[in-house]
């Protein structure tokens, strides 16, 4: 890699964090596969659809330059029509070959072969990211808007609720959740410190419905003796990740929330989202999931 001081500079957003990435130079082409995977489905099709019409043209260009050596290229198309041989060159890349329209010269046999190599070669590469997109592994969690900060069974505690949208099976269910704080050393240098907080129960066995994790602050917590303003004078931020097998998928999945200092609640609980019908049978309302209360 090569770091350049006039190279243009990136955004780069890490959860609530927004920094801005200088003196690295970016190659498109060497990072075309990562580029394909993580940009946005309507970057991605209009990409795809860019490249198409390039290749296109440029392939029509070559045909129509055929009938500059004496014989029309390409049987059935009208002398100097960029337009006809941009349509034979889409059948043709698009290897859908209707047959009216074909070579009939050497120089046009030799350009379709190309062409014809450049369709299948780049028709197998766009199933495959088509493919790869689709088939990445994801959960759908909701977190809740807001960590909490208070009493639950007799100790100050650190809770974070959060819930499957799916209502499917994720087995071997994992959480592990980190503070983020700045902290300067002895010798005077300042950076980013990540903890990892020891929660309650980091696992669960089936998680299907909703999860709350709890994190005890007693006197071995890393966040014993923060308030408030001792979180913000720190820029203390949590980072909360999931992880388990969807037995759905069969594929283990990964989900993650960040949160800020000014995201906790004090003196909060969460509203019970489980309720019963009348028959009965319990209900789970999603909608209250965010809802929380003064103790």
């Amino acid at each position: 890699m090569q770091y350049r001081p006039r190279d243009r500079a990136r955004i780069i957003r890490l959860g609530d964090r927004t920094m801005i990435a200088r003196g690295l130079r970016r190659q498109f082409w060497a990072d075309l596969s990562h580029r394909s995977m993580t940009a946005s489905w309507p970057a991605f099709i209009c990409g795809a659809a860019v490249i198409f019409a390039i290749f296109n043209a440029i392939f029509a260009t070559l045909y129509w330059l055929g009938d500059f050596l004496g014989e029309r290229p390409i049987a059935n198309t009208a002398a100097n029509s960029f337009l006809s041989y941009l349509y034979f060159s889409i059948e043709t890349l698009s290897t859908a070959g209707y047959g009216d329209m074909h070579p009939q010269t050497n120089y046009g046999h030799l350009v379709a072969t190309v062409e014809l190599f450049t369709g299948i070669f780049s028709m197998s590469l766009m199933t495959g990211l088509i493919f790869a997109r689709f088939s990445r592994p994801n959960a759908r969690l909701i977190f809740a808007r807001h960590p909490l900060i208070g009493n639950h069974d007799g100790n100050r505690t650190l809770m974070i609720r959060f819930a499957n949208a799916r209502h499917n099976a994720i087995t071997n269910a994992t959480a592990r959740l980190w503070m983020l704080s700045d902290v300067t050393t002895a010798e005077g240098r300042d950076f980013r410190r990540f903890t990892e907080l020891p929660l309650m129960s980091g696992e669960s066995p089936v998680f299907a419905l909703s999860w709350t994790i709890f994190h005890v602050i007693d006197a071995n917590s890393p966040l014993h003796g923060f308030g408030p303003d001792a979180m913000e004078e720190a820029d203390i931020s949590f980072l909360l990740q999931v992880a388990g097998f969807d037995e759905s998928a069969g594929q283990t999945v990964r989900a993650r929330r960040a949160y800020t200092y000014s995201d906790v609640r004090y003196e909060h609980r969460y509203v019970d989202i489980f309720d019963k019908d009348e028959s009965g049978l319990a209900v789970m309302d999603y909608s209250r999931l965010h809802d929380i209360a003064k103790e």
